[in-house]
């Protein structure tokens, strides 16, 4: 990675390199898929911290930067406690309708919560197991969040769907869905949502929102659908 600005400021960004050192975007220019069935997550915030970062996908290059908002830079209330961040090439297309939930997407990649044991850094890449997903409502937007696991972690062999988080990590995925649904409230703001009887779905379900956001991540970057979003494709 290269670092240009000090942190915090609104200068601060985070741009991906190669192995040769060119720069390249965390959005499209790393792979989605691993051939052993793992997805890469590009980690924005590191578990206990909470500044409010994010691959700036309006940007050329779409680096990491802090969000803003009313030209100050954004913090939780309140430190996340697991890696965050989002899964390169899908987006959630604000034009497509979920069937049953009624919601459209958020114009952002899929986020992703990371549960492992280890602080993964700002801007890294690691392959990751998806086992879950919960439907967020935030605003009205369908906001995924996916449920993975880094396959490096020591738990890592003993997760392999939803409710392997529940024998291993009690508690935890209630947990998630508690932080979500309530990180805004001391700002004034009324509680997120949830779709799917808030349930935390399996990864077989899991697997088909990465595959349709995927999807239209592609028609994006293809051109078969319209950037009328002003996103950066490069």
């Amino acid at each position: 990675n290269a670092r240009t600005g000090d942190f915090p400021s609104l200068e601060f960004r985070v741009f991906f390199q190669d192995e040769s050192g060119a720069k390249v975007s965390p959005w499209h220019d790393v792979p989605l898929k691993n051939a052993d069935g793992s997805v890469n997550f590009i980690c924005e915030i590191p578990k206990e911290t909470k500044a409010k970062m994010e691959v700036a996908t309006d940007e050329k290059l779409t680096p990491i930067k802090q969000d803003t908002k009313k030209g100050k830079l954004r913090d939780y209330p309140y430190n996340i406690n697991w890696n965050y961040g989002m899964l390169p090439q899908t987006w959630e297309d604000p034009k497509h309708e979920h069937p049953t939930m009624k919601v459209s997407g958020d114009n952002d990649p899929v986020d992703v919560v990371e549960i492992g044991s280890a602080a993964l850094a700002m801007g890294s890449v690691t392959p990751v197991k998806p086992v879950g997903v919960y439907a967020m409502i935030d605003d009205g937007e369908l906001d995924w969040k996916v449920i993975a696991i880094s396959t490096s972690d020591p738990k890592s062999k003993d997760i392999n769907d939803v409710a392997d988080v529940e024998k291993h990590f009690p508690g935890e995925l209630e947990k998630i869905r508690v932080w979500f649904r309530d990180y805004k409230t001391p700002d004034g703001k009324p509680q997120n949502k949830f779709g799917l009887d808030d349930k935390c779905m399996d990864k077989a379900y899991t697997m088909g929102v990465i595959e349709e956001t995927h999807e239209f991540y592609n028609a994006l970057k293809s051109g078969k659908r319209a950037n009328d979003e002003e996103l950066s494709l490069e």
